[in-house]
């Protein structure tokens, strides 16, 4: 839905002058005056208004929600704003002293007693039911009586609504007489009561500001400030009839947003105008003039004065500026009130004119221009400033809310109402106008049939049917028939194959070859008569399933609809009568076909209507070999083009011209060509041909005897039985291809992979190995070719250019590693272990991070004095042949050179040093080193350099002694060097002393310089060369953390993939993230973090187990001194625990590291070398280096420009007004995070209350706020035609509405359980440049897919297999998709937009209800059928955070199928999958809805197979086919099936995991991770999910019922009850799983078969292993599943739930009754065909009893239908039985309690004689009675299912309570089922720690205690 922009206002408060009000008037003109002022958007897009009415561009809080930023972040605006304040402060200390100097002392005193005690007393009653109490008077010694208001405020009401910020609103909800918007905190801070101004009384609520900010200093100004409010409230509603009016009067407490303006009003009110000095006047009117300097801004301080911030000094800034402040020419036309209002932009007149939109009035601008050539005449007319919303906007939006309202809360169905795309496709045809300009509201378009029926009603007219506007275009109608409309090429392609197959099977001996006989060629082309028919069945389902959209279809529409479907009945006709002139020897009705051709050839006729009927087929086929060629045909408007295309392409804006180019095309056509052969030459050969020869000999037995009694004994060919076996293999068919996909996907996808380069550096050795090339490829990769650097300086050394490349390298480098080091991923030690330092002069090797080098030096020092050899050569070849040694060691000794000389401070010394030195180098040129130095000695040499380094590393507090101590060490190094070291050591000290003067008695070495040791740059020197000395071998291993490790191996892998040049930030397109959120966590409170579960476990000891090493690194952090971190332990360890939660502040936190990228890459690109070379740390904005300040503020003011975070908080507005303590501190959190990164951008929906002609009215807006000084800060307010939410699903318009916020070329969609790291963030800029490439075909992307890393994975084994299969799809997965495949779509977050693409083509996220549940989906449908290009890119990734525990995971997956059914019925799926070339469509299908539907075929073919094998079992064919040698269907059978068992096992998900693993990780590992996934349980996994597809899916289609899952983010450390188990599980798994379970023991029990095969052991028992998982996997993965404890407390709880009573407002885990009665909501809004299709489904269960009860012993063998008679006789007495104890509950079991009793007693002695006579005489046994529960027990729920799908006729014949007491008997008994497995393993203690290891086992594997925290142990040593 658009919006609509309103102006931009400045505040108009309308303060009345005086007490007597008597210059109202000419006072509030000369307010409006001086208020009015002109005002620029700071935006080069349509202007967004600024509506500050209500005076809330500051939102303050309660000090107890104050917000403590961990880490202030101020732009560089900041600094312009505070010298803005300070130039009004001399006319705000101006007015103080007016008002508290003026001489109206009997004004003032007048005022302060104005409310007497009485009127307070009345007011206060009719507000509280209460007595004003005695102590709320207090005496003053100037006043007669003052009122008590604090005490007055915290005693008014108990209870209420919190207002914490933001302008004055409406509340959410009606608040009681007695409720009073009293702020629980009021009693600590009252300076919140201007948030609670109601929304009728906006007006007051500055002045309310300013008494808060005088309250201090001027209590009697403040006072009347707060009088003047009161009496202006009064004034605007003196009955107090607006919502909170009343309660507002008892609560006066404000802050300040203008200070001088607001003071001028009340000085005027307070003091007669000729009294105020013309000092003030003066003050105030220049307050009125600077006005626009305190405007709040999003970007651009347009109105800064003084110093201008950078950004307003970039060039295009200014040049934007130029441009739309040139309005010189430009006509003007205004409103009567807006005569003075000045016009400064191009905005600002176009709003002012026509309000941006309005395309008639500027055509009457434009045609005024020409009147004096044309010498016509136009008068233009100004419009209102909401007229596009008014006129255009609020129209439509109304149609749309009323549309929603049908819908029913999804419980409608789809085609009864109108949804976004049938409003949307309206104004795509000329219909839409006869709306006519000002649009017709009384047309049809926009009234309801609702609206008529309300007014035939009125009117008193004969009541017409109702009839609803018709669907446009589209039907969305219930059915699984959508699937076989949207791809009838696929289905069509398979069913002629299938029958190609099973003809060449059929006959001969099935060789393929067979096909070139004639009889088989001839029955070959009998698969034409079935395409005709095919495509008869598709032509009809176009009519039918449009049938409600035919009133809105053009007639060349509905022409091509009936031209189609005649058509194909011609060919259903003539094709057969074709074919049958073919056969041989015709007879009856194909004799008389065959004679009606006359005497022409018999043959030669059909092969000519073939040939004609294929003609078409062969145009496409030509046409999809010229892609080119068929999009220019599809795109063009040429009427001849368009007649030609008539027939194949409706005519409709989108879905046209989506072919690809030659190149995509070969690929993606040779691999479904390869998949397509290896499918059918698998389905011929396994499935097809082994199953003919059995197929024929049973087809030509003749059975005469059954074991039952059989009603079609005449049936020929035994065709019950032929059906039985070929049902599961013709399923299997045409669900197989799903598998040869994922096999060939991910080949494919491996493939192209290692093509990527993806996986080259997945270890720490492969990193050490490659760490030298790194620097280059990180140059090559990220840093921009300038244009002076593409010219290379033949003069510049090729070092040089190196040390460069490396010092850019160390920026980026370092401040990764520092990022790390913040998020506690790496210790202190590791972070010095692994930066790169900054490359300087004094070094002339390259210094690599000490990790690289670690043990070099000592090992150097082991070799050298280990060397037997004389030549220096040998040894420096041992050195040279290892790099880092060399450099090692290089850098130890030039470093040391420097550290020393810098240390010393005589001269003379550093000659001796210089000597030393000196005698080095000479040795090491003329190869003599070993002849002049003793090796031995270097031991004590490094031994003594330690102790020296960690010396000068220790920190002192007695300067003289530390002094001391460093000369005694430095001399005993030295000395060790002169003396043992070298061997004419002595030499150099006796020409030293031989010029030592002036120093007498002092020794060598004893005049240092120890101010050096502050020095931070040369004690950083020392640091390194003490890791270089000390770091042991161990070292290489850093960092320890395996996510560290992953992100450096991924960081430095990625620089060596294909990814475009990065440009400069300058040149860099521009970019927004958009993140919706709605009520998740943001940060967790302190509270939150020691919240204890039932095992006493709280969420931060849970994490402390988890991430040990990482808690330790954090003890670490906050314990030094020099963090910031300390400062803050509590707020420190929040969000310790919510960067590792799925929380705002992580995903906020990883965002704005884009910020941090793009200044050090803004730095890099302006800094000149000797920056570089210094550091990017050190250019410090408050240092004294100008330059270095410009550099900085020149990086953040770019950055700011290319980068924007949009967090659209739905709520969060509601949130600040909330009383609810968790919304406050959601608010609060928010808040912080705003304050916290000023770049952040909050924008919500804001719902306030107007009197609109005398009548209050919710009005809402789109508010985007920031951060300010310590409150948010309005920048834009966008009117809204209403709520949102109620026309859409909440998540994509949370995102709709918010998407106006956004800046840019790009949009990143980033979800809130999302992360992000520096590092990646640095690829940025990268990345965005793919929008600029082309591709095959001319075509640039319109989205860009990234992946995504999943780090939830460590949490549990549930989270590592969601982890490992989230992974496999998001990265090979999707890497197929996107080529060879082209079928990418968006999936989700968190690709990046084509923002003006997506934005002028309906956005990016469609949301009408329940159709769009999947939102993110349809945003890829969108952009392909638009013509858009979609591609995926994985050298970056982002974090992702998934569901941890099986239920949240359950919920997940229900809520994907939900969105998969509905997208199986949607408009998006049905265009795409017929206007996609035939391969490209196989691509789409098998992986969007195909894929669901495979999974429903694949437990549906275990049904088939089940009760095929049960009729043949119980009918006795099975042992009667068995009987027969010849006969082998079985083996056929069983190798068909086994496909099946590949897919139902998870098998398929799998396949692609382990190709990415190794690909990743390595093949071992992937070989690894199979064997414990499978020992942890993941087919159980993978299998159980498999029902939650199905089961969702499949209920979707047929009645509906989607709807948005919370699932919810947090940790899963607690044990679910059995209870809610089985309620999320029961109709999924539970009554499915029994289910198969008694099909499964029927056929062991009474089948013949299966009992030799290999083979068939595995079908059983992946049968068996489908129902086992099925019913137990729940409780396998709940945490303390099997502990004894909480086995009998679930036990307690079931009995509870079974137990009570249900009824209105009871909830579902409380009552069964009432989840019985949620479960069937699905059934009380189905259609006939819903009801009709669970009848016949519910029918399968009386095959049981008609199969079992002739198999009972009872019936002696007897096959007469009157044992099935008698078997209903039982099953009808026992439902009498069960329906008389039920009535006597009810009617006796109170009163008449003997009565009762006596009732179930006979009953009880009745059923027991009558089993002991049946055991007597009539021959029972304990088998039949066995056997009879297996009989009947389903036959009773047949009656229950058909009983729930009917309903309202159940209820009408009064039965429905028996229907209800019938489910809850049944489950009780499924409950037992279920639940006596579990108690009987809660005996053995071992099988819960089993289970705990089987959970946790990754968790071990790291080291953790979960069985411990399991059980409740905690440490002593814990600390929080």
């Amino acid at each position: 839905m658009s919006h609509s922009s309103s102006s931009k206002k400045l505040h108009n408060f309308d303060m009345p002058d005086d007490l007597n009000w008597s210059n109202q008037v000419r006072n509030q003109r000369l307010m409006r005056r001086a208020q009015a002022g002109p005002s620029v958007s700071d935006q080069p897009q349509p202007k967004l208004p600024n509506d500050s009415v209500s005076a809330h561009d500051e939102s303050p809080k309660p000090a107890t929600v104050e917000p403590k930023s961990a880490n202030k972040r101020r732009s560089s605006a900041s600094t312009s704003k505070s010298h803005m304040k300070d130039e009004v402060k001399v006319s705000k200390n101006k007015m103080l002293e007016t008002l508290e100097n003026s001489e109206n002392k009997q004004c003032i005193s007048k005022l302060e007693i104005t409310l007497t005690r009485d009127e307070i007393e009345e007011d206060y009653f009719g507000m509280t039911g209460k007595r004003l109490p005695r102590n709320m008077m207090k005496r003053n010694k100037n006043v007669q009586k003052d009122l008590d208001w604090s005490s007055l405020l915290e005693m008014a009401s108990t209870s209420g609504t919190k207002d914490a910020g933001g302008p004055p609103r409406s509340l959410s909800r009606r608040l009681p007489r007695s409720s009073a918007m009293i702020d629980p905190y009021a009693h600590d801070n009252a300076t919140v009561d201007s948030e609670l101004v109601p929304s009728s009384l906006a007006p007051v609520a500055p002045i309310l500001r300013v008494a808060n900010e005088l309250e201090k200093d001027n209590p009697r100004v403040a006072y009347l400030c707060r009088f003047l409010a009161f009496e202006k409230a009064h004034r605007m509603d003196n009955t107090s009839t607006g919502r909170g009016v009343s309660q507002f009067k008892t609560y006066l407490l404000r802050r300040l947003e203008k200070i001088a303006t607001v003071l001028y009003d009340v000085l005027k009110t307070v003091v007669p105008a000729e009294k105020i000095e013309s000092e003030t006047l003066r003050y105030a009117k220049d307050v009125a003039e600077k006005k626009q300097q305190y405007e709040h801004y999003n970007i651009l301080p347009l109105y800064a004065v003084g110093v201008k911030p950078a950004i307003m000094e970039l060039p295009e800034i200014k040049a934007a500026l130029r441009s739309l402040r040139n309005v010189d020419n430009l006509p003007l036309l205004r409103k009567p009130e807006d005569s003075d209002k000045a016009v400064n932009d191009i905005l600002e007149w176009l709003s002012s004119i026509f309000g941006f939109q309005m395309a008639n009035e500027i055509h009457g601008i434009l045609f005024a221009n020409v009147e004096p050539v044309s010498g016509a005449t136009y008068q233009a007319e100004a419009v209102e400033e909401e007229s596009f919303l008014q006129n255009v906007v609020f129209p439509i939006y109304e149609v749309m809310r009323k549309e929603a309202k049908k819908n029913r809360g999804g419980k409608a169905s789809h085609s009864s109402w109108r949804n976004y795309d049938d409003l949307n496709e309206f104004f795509w045809s000329d219909k839409c106008f006869k709306l006519g300009w000002p649009m017709d509201h009384d047309s049809d378009f926009f009234v309801s049939s609702d609206d008529k029926l309300k007014e035939n009603v009125e009117h008193s007219h004969v009541i017409s049917r109702k009839r609803n506007h018709p669907k446009t275009n589209f039907v969305e109608v219930r059915t699984f028939l959508h699937l076989y409309r949207s791809f009838d090429r696929m289905w069509m392609f398979l069913i002629l194959v299938f029958q190609a197959m099973l003809i060449i099977a059929w006959h001969g001996d099935g060789s393929l070859f067979g096909i070139f006989d004639d009889g088989v060629f001839e029955n070959i082309l009998s698969i034409f008569i079935t395409s005709a028919v095919l495509n008869f069945f598709q032509a009809s389902l176009d009519i039918i399933l449009s049938f409600n959209a035919w009133r809105s279809l053009k007639n060349t529409q509905i022409l091509r609809y009936l031209l189609k479907v005649t058509l194909s009945a011609f060919w259903v006709v003539i094709l057969p009568i074709g074919y049958s002139r073919s056969v041989l020897k015709p007879t009856g009705i194909v004799r008389f076909f065959s004679n009606m051709g006359g005497n022409q050839r018999e043959q030669s006729l059909y092969y000519y209507l073939v040939a004609i009927y294929l003609t078409p087929n062969a145009l496409s086929a030509l046409l999809f070999l010229l892609p080119p060629l068929r999009r220019y045909m599809e795109r063009s408007n040429l009427r001849a083009t368009v007649f030609l295309m008539w027939w194949a392409q409706p005519k409709l804006y989108v879905g046209r011209g989506m072919h690809e180019d030659m190149f995509s095309l070969l690929k993606y056509t040779l691999y479904w060509l390869l998949l397509l052969i290896s499918k059918f030459s698998f389905s011929y050969y396994v499935e097809i041909l082994p199953l003919v020869a059995p197929t024929k000999t049973i087809m030509q037995m003749s059975i005469n005897i059954y074991d039952w009694h059989e009603f079609f004994p005449n049936v020929t060919h035994n065709i019950g039985v032929v059906i039985a076996i070929w049902a599961p293999i013709v399923m299997i068919y045409f669900m197989d291809a799903q598998i040869w996909y994922a096999i060939f996907a991910t080949i494919i996808g491996g493939i192209y992979g290692a093509f990527s380069h993806l996986g080259e550096i997945r270890t720490l050795g492969m990193l050490r190995s490659r760490f030298d090339s790194v620097p280059s490829a990180f140059y090559e990769r990220l840093v921009p070719m300038q244009k002076e650097e593409l010219k290379n300086d033949p003069l510049e050394d090729d070092s040089m250019v190196i040390r460069k490349n490396i010092a850019k390298f160390s920026q980026v480098w370092n401040e990764f590693i520092f990022s790390m080091r913040t998020e506690d991923l790496i210790s202190n030690r590791e972070r010095d272990l692994l930066l790169v330092p900054y490359t300087t002069s004094v070094v002339s090797v390259i210094q690599w991070p000490p990790f690289l080098l670690a043990s070099k030096i000592p090992i150097a020092l082991d070799m050298a004095k280990d060397f037997k050899g004389k030549e220096d050569a040998d040894l420096f070849k041992k050195i040279n042949n290892d790099d880092y040694m060399y450099s090692a060691i290089i850098e130890g000794y030039q470093t040391l050179k420097d550290i020393l000389l810098g240390l010393l401070d005589d001269q003379g010394d550093k000659m001796i040093i210089r000597h030393i030195c000196h005698e080095i180098d000479s040795s090491i040129q003329n190869r003599s080193f070993l002849s002049k130095f003793r090796m031995s000695g270097l031991p004590l040499l490094n031994d003594t350099l330690e102790k020296f380094l960690s010396h000068l590393l220790t920190d002192y507090d007695d300067v003289e002694k530390y002094t001391s101590q460093t000369i005694s060490v430095l001399q005993g190094l030295m000395e060790i060097v002169t003396r043992d070291i070298m061997k004419n050591g002595h030499e150099i000290l006796e020409i030293a002393h031989s010029h030592r003067r002036n120093h007498g008695k002092k020794e060598r070495f004893e005049l240092i310089d120890i101010r050096l040791t502050q020095n931070k740059s040369w004690k950083e020197k020392v640091v390194r060369l003490h890791l270089l000395l000390t770091v042991k071998e161990s070292a290489i291993n850093v960092p320890m953390n395996l996510e560290a490790r992953r992100r450096i191996t991924f960081f430095t892998n990625s620089l060596y993939m294909k990814m475009p040049n990065a440009p400069t930030v300058h040149n860099m397109m521009s970019f927004s993230v958009l993140t919706p959120y709605y009520k998740e966590d943001v940060l967790y409170s302190e509270e939150e973090l020691h919240l204890e579960n039932e095992d006493g476990i709280s969420i931060l000891f849970y994490l402390q187990k988890i991430y040990p090493d990482e808690w330790q690194n954090f003890e670490e952090r906050t314990r030094d001194p020099k963090s910031k971190a300390t400062e803050d332990r509590t707020e420190a360890t929040r969000q310790w625990v919510s960067y590792r939660g799925q929380t705002l502040s992580r995903t906020v936190r990883g965002m704005m590291y884009y910020k941090e990228a793009l200044e050090l890459q803004c730095f890099l690109d302006s800094a000149d070398d000797k920056e570089i070379f210094t550091g990017y740390r050190t250019v410090d904005m408050n240092k004294v280096n100008k330059h270095h300040r410009l550099l900085k503020e020149r990086a953040q003011a770019l950055s700011d420009l290319k980068f924007t975070y949009v967090v659209s908080c739905q709520l969060y507005g509601s949130q600040k007004k909330s009383s609810d303590h968790r919304e406050q501190s959601c608010y609060a959190n928010i808040l912080d995070l705003m304050l916290t990164y000023p770049s952040l951008r909050v924008a919500y929906i804001d719902e306030r209350e107007d009197t609109i002609n005398g009548k209050s009215k919710k009005v809402y807006y789109s508010v985007l706020v920031k951060g300010g000084d310590k409150l948010d800060e309005e920048i834009y307010r966008i009117k809204l035609p209403g709520p949102p939410t109620e026309i859409g699903e909440g998540k994509p318009e949370n995102q709709n509405h918010a998407i106006i916020f956004t800046r840019g070329e790009a949009l990143q969609t980033i979800d809130m359980n999302q992360d992000n790291y520096f590092e990646e963030a640095f690829k940025m800029r990268n990345v965005l440049e793919e929008f600029y490439k082309v591709h095959h075909g001319g075509r640039r992307p319109t989205i860009l897919g990234l992946r995504e890393h999943i780090f939830t994975g460590s949490v549990s084994s549930l989270a590592w297999f969601m982890s490992n299969q989230e992974t496999s799809f998001v990265t090979i997965g999707q890497r197929v998709l996107a080529d060879p495949l082209r079928v990418r779509f968006h999936y989700g977050h968190p690709d990046i937009f084509d923002r003006i693409f997506h934005i002028t083509r309906g956005g990016v996220s469609k949301a009408s209800k329940v159709i769009n549940l999947s939102e993110d989906i349809f945003s890829g449908y969108n952009s392909t059928l638009r013509g858009g290009y979609v591609t995926h890119h994985e050298y970056i990734q982002v974090g992702k955070g998934r569901d941890v525990g099986m239920n949240q995971i359950s919920l997940f997956e229900a809520k994907v199928a939900n969105g998969n059914g509905e997208q199986t019925l949607s408009r998006d799926v049905y265009r795409l999958g017929r206007r996609f070339d035939f391969y490209r469509m196989l691509s789409f299908y098998f992986t969007t809805v195909g894929f669901y539907f495979s999974s429903m075929v694949t437990v549906l073919v275990v049904y088939v197979f089940l009760y095929g094998r049960t009729y043949m079992v119980l009918s006795g064919l099975e042992r009667k086919i068995i009987e027969n040698a010849a006969i082998n269907s079985n083996r056929a059978l069983e190798k068909a099936l086994a496909t099946q068992s590949v897919f139902q096992l998870g098998l398929i998900l799998i396949l692609p995991m382990a190709m990415e693993v190794g690909l990743e990780s390595g093949f071992r590992r992937a070989l690894g991770d199979f064997i414990i996934m499978q020992l942890q349980l993941a087919s159980v996994f993978f299998t159980f999910q498999l029902g939650t597809k199905v089961h969702y899916y499949g209920k979707t289609i047929l009645h509906g019922g989607s709807k948005y899952r919370a699932t919810g983010r947090g940790f899963v450390i607690f044990h679910a009850k059995f209870t809610d188990n089985y309620r999320l599980y029961s109709r999924s798994h539970f009554v499915k799983g029994i289910e198969l379970a008694m099909l499964l023991v029927i056929y062991q029990v009474y089948g013949e078969s299966y009992r030799s095969s290999d083979l068939s052991l595995f079908i059983t028992f992946s049968i068996w292993f489908l129902v086992s998982s099925w019913l137990f996997a729940p409780f396998v993965f709940n945490p303390s599943g099997f502990d004894w404890q909480k086995t009998v407390e679930d036990w307690t709880d079931w009995k509870r739930w079974m137990g009570n009573r249900g009824g209105i407002g009871i909830a579902q885990d409380k009552s069964w009754e009432s989840w019985w009665d949620s479960e069937q909501e699905h059934l009380k809004h189905t259609n006939i065909r819903g009801r009709f299709v669970e009848i016949v489904l519910s029918l399968r269960f009386f095959i049981y009893q008609y199969g079992l009860v002739y198999h009972l012993n009872i019936a002696r063998g007897s096959r007469s239908i009157l044992v099935y008679g008698l078997s209903w006789l039982v099953m009808i007495t026992a439902l009498l039985g069960m329906k008389m104890v039920s009535m006597g509950r009810r009617r006796f079991g109170t009163d008449f309690q003997l009565m009762f009793r006596i009732l179930k007693a006979l009953l009880f002695l009745g059923f027991l004689s009558t089993v002991t006579v049946l055991f007597v005489v009539c021959g029972l046994t304990f088998s039949d009675i066995f056997a009879a529960l297996l009989a009947f027990l389903p036959t009773g729920w047949a009656f229950l299912q058909i009983g729930q799908a009917c309903r309202p006729c159940v209820k009408a014949i009064g039965l429905w309570d028996s229907i209800m007491e019938m489910g809850r008997a049944y489950e009780c008994v499924m409950g037992l089922v279920i639940f006596m497995p579990i108690v009987i393993l809660s005996w053995f203690p071992f099988v819960s720690e089993f289970q705990t290891r089987l959970l946790f086992n990754q968790a071990f594997s790291r080291g953790l205690q979960i069985s411990m925290i399991l059980a409740g142990k905690k440490d002593n040593t814990r600390s929080a």
